[in-house]
């Protein structure tokens, strides 16, 4: 796992051991940052349920203006303090150790660009989280959420909140769900 485009690209990335992180591949990272293209330029970026942080990382190599990382493995968060570490790009970070319910609350009325959640699939974490994102007003009008998930997650939850699905990017297993505020 690396960077793969910005001020530190090519540097690699650590990733946490053991079966609860599921890093996102640099092909699928690929994919996901070709399709985000100059939206993330001077983002205000938000990585829930980082992982290593390598996406939180990729945005600020590609000039994002901040990424807010919120992780609450122990494995994880020693992960993502020494990617930044080695990335040189701590200065634009902010790590919130704690799980993302908690972390969200933190945020409230702070708002983002971009975020980012790629929650342990097939938990009901996306039907739990957006709507919070909502409430807690995190994202920008203009702004996105992107949803990393299994490919039978179902976003029909999405009817009852202010936001609508965009597009959507399928892969083998899993998929990108954009979601932004409804028009």
């Amino acid at each position: 796992m690396r960077v793969i485009s910005g001020k530190a690209r090519r540097h690699n990335l650590l990733s946490p051991s053991g079966l609860d992180v599921r890093p996102t591949t640099d092909r699928t990272k690929e994919t996901l940052f070709n399709m985000l293209n100059m939206n993330v330029y001077n983002a205000d970026f938000l990585d829930l349920f980082s992982g290593s942080g390598a996406i939180g990382i990729e945005a600020l190599s590609r000039g994002a203006k901040q990424a807010v990382f919120v992780e609450h493995n122990s494995e994880a968060l020693k992960c993502i303090d020494k990617n930044l570490e080695n990335t040189k790009l701590r200065d634009n970070a902010l790590i919130h150790k704690t799980e993302v319910v908690t972390g969200l609350k933190k945020l409230e009325g702070k708002q983002f660009d971009i975020i980012f959640m790629d929650p342990p699939y097939n938990k009901g974490y996306e039907e739990r989280i957006v709507p919070l994102l909502q409430q807690y007003d995190l994202l920008d009008d203009d702004g996105i959420i992107i949803c990393e998930s299994s490919i039978e997650t179902n976003f029909d939850f999405i009817n009852n909140t202010d936001f609508e699905i965009s597009k959507e990017k399928l892969f083998r297993t899993n998929k990108f769900t954009f979601l932004q505020k409804k028009r």
